[in-house]
């Protein structure tokens, strides 16, 4: 899969992008993993590389 394939993660703060296929979904709306897709209730960013988002 190509980036072009991919979308970006729902997170706003995000700057990662995701196979649609593999992304966790909630709400219809893709995201890169659980601590963006969860609103980062816990405070942690997602982990990616270069991706600084905390919700």
């Amino acid at each position: 899969m190509s980036d072009s394939d991919k979308v970006k993660c729902a997170c706003p703060d995000c700057v990662c992008r995701v196979n649609p296929n593999e992304a966790i979904q909630r709400d219809g709306r893709p995201y890169c993993g659980e601590a963006c897709a969860n609103g980062h209730s816990e405070g942690n960013g997602c982990g990616h590389k270069n991706c600084g988002c905390h919700g």
